[in-house]
């Protein structure tokens, strides 16, 4: 499934990248780089089993086991220790990283109910794209009945680009649904 978008990649979005911005060099094409699925767990603190689901869960999204993310710093008013847990992420390459970006587009994203496109808005001023999904059942690996507490879930695109124009030229062909203007 994965090794289709990298066809489509290489036989449709090259040629249109090179036509709409004219490079000279194939080094020079915007290309999907990683993909990175976080979930923060403020609750965490309370309730140690949300590590848990919260592992499962990703570990079903991404097809990878995710690792866990700490606390940087204390702060006493969320009573939070430094090394605490409090989220955990996946970073996907390869392979795996266009199986899921091809599940996100043709699957994820049009189970939303009233679903008209992503926000064109979510670069972030260096090739790299940030959404937001609210529920993980949004993703048909998650079994509605086991799931304890709705979490979201952080996607972040990173391209090789450093300009939002060429990273949503390169979303766009690869078939990003993005919402009309």
């Amino acid at each position: 499934m994965g090794s289709r978008l990298k066809g489509k990649y290489l036989t449709e979005v090259v040629p249109q990248l090179k036509a709409r911005f004219g490079y000279s060099n194939i080094m020079q094409l915007p290309k999907l780089k990683k993909i990175v699925l976080s979930v923060g767990l403020g609750e965490a603190i309370q309730n140690p089993k949300a590590l848990e689901a919260a592992e499962g869960d990703l570990t079903m999204i991404s097809g990878q086991h995710p690792v866990i993310t700490r606390a940087k710093k204390s702060i006493a008013s969320f009573k939070l220790r430094t090394g605490m847990p409090i989220g955990m992420m996946v970073t996907l390459r390869g392979e795996r990283m266009y199986d899921f970006f091809d599940r996100l587009v043709n699957v994820v994203l049009p189970r939303f109910r009233d679903f008209r496109g992503v926000p064109r808005d979510l670069f972030d001023g260096r090739g790299n794209y940030n959404l937001g999904i609210k529920e993980q059942i949004a993703f048909p690996e998650i079994e509605y009945d086991k799931v304890d507490k709705l979490r979201g879930l952080q996607v972040t695109i990173v391209t090789t680009t450093n300009s939002d124009d060429e990273a949503r030229s390169l979303l766009e062909l690869m078939g990003m649904p993005f919402e009309r203007s």
